[in-house]
């Protein structure tokens, strides 16, 4: 079986998961973008598959009504997003240790990208949310 780990920037916070991740999505919308200050490119897990160790000095920001953005209180790297009704949640890509085996999925919310750069890497693109997958609003 598949195993990763990976942490905050100054340690307090690490993750383990269990089993086949899910392709990279990069999100391109206004919230990931104002909390990651580019996009989120997340891939996920089933809950019951994730292992938090410090999960006492993870702090969750209610996004929308929806989801919820995890991130250590301490050195406030940007971990985790959980939506309120699926048993899965999203890990920052860059928060693993490497090596981490993923590859790019698809971009998604491209109509609100920002304007300083392209996505040249031919991965799909959506304007807003993939039919695939669950995102806040939906």
């Amino acid at each position: 079986m598949f195993e990763n780990s990976g942490s905050c920037l100054c340690g307090a916070v690490r993750f383990h998961t269990r089993g086949a991740l899910r392709g990279v999505v990069h999100c391109h919308c206004t919230q990931c973008r104002k909390q990651s200050g580019h996009h989120f490119a997340s891939t996920n897990v089933a809950d019951d598959r994730l292992t938090i160790d410090g999960a006492e000095n993870v702090a969750w920001h209610q996004s929308s009504e929806d989801a919820k953005r995890g991130f250590c209180r301490t050195c406030g790297s940007v971990l985790f997003w959980k939506h309120r009704k699926l048993d899965h949640t999203s890990i920052n890509a860059g928060a693993f240790d490497k090596p981490t085996g993923l590859k790019g999925a698809m971009h998604i919310f491209v109509a609100d990208k920002g304007d300083y750069y392209d996505i040249a890497d031919g991965l799909p693109q959506f304007p807003g949310s993939s039919p695939k997958l669950v995102v806040a609003g939906d």
